[in-house]
């Protein structure tokens, strides 16, 4: 319905963003960690949306490349996955990550998302091998890094967990994990390490 939209950000956080339009509307989209890392700062933003309707919730997704919405559309159209799974793996990875996880078979690295059993990392796998191109074929790189607790960034990924659904106390432990383990990376890198561990 919408391909677009175009306006001021408003609003962001790691899970959605807020665009307000020349007429004054706002429009609250959800956003991946790629989007987020992408947009957030900008004053100007536009969006390549993709609006899912059910009988009981009208949601707005919103992706700052063609080529990620290409990827949310295709991994939606794999049975047993929701916008919101593919959104976290979208998060969890970058495009080119999925692309080359997708390409090598690598059903075990993409398991890694919550809520994606090994079945149906499989079928994603199976279902998209040939769809999916521009993937290097190569070693799959994970993403890695933290920031230093009670750091602005540290809040800001404690809160993105919590928009998606993660228990806070679980969230917490595991952002202090992180910290210990590598500290000073940015928030974006802090969400995708956490969403492999949630």
């Amino acid at each position: 319905m919408y391909e677009f939209i175009q306006g001021k950000l408003a609003e962001i956080t790691p899970a959605s963003a807020v665009l307000e339009t020349a007429g004054g509307v706002g429009y609250c989209l959800n956003i991946s960690l790629q989007t987020y890392s992408v947009v957030a700062g900008q004053p100007d933003v536009r969006l390549y949306t993709h609006f899912i309707v059910r009988e009981d919730v009208q949601i707005l997704y919103g992706f700052a490349t063609r080529d990620e919405r290409e990827l949310f559309r295709l991994l939606i159209g794999v049975s047993g996955v929701g916008g919101n799974t593919a959104r976290m793996i979208l998060s969890a990875f970058t495009s080119e990550e999925l692309r080359a996880i997708i390409a090598t078979g690598k059903a075990e690295v993409l398991k890694s998302v919550k809520g994606l059993g090994l079945k149906t990392a499989q079928k994603i796998i199976v279902e998209l091998k040939d769809k999916v191109t521009g993937g290097t074929g190569g070693t799959v790189a994970l993403p890695a890094g933290t920031p230093a607790a009670g750091s602005p960034l540290y809040d800001e990924a404690l809160a993105a967990l919590t928009m998606l659904g993660f228990a806070k106390s679980a969230s917490e432990k595991v952002l202090r994990e992180l910290i210990r383990e590598t500290p000073g990376a940015s928030v974006e890198e802090v969400i995708r390490q956490a969403l492999k561990k949630l």
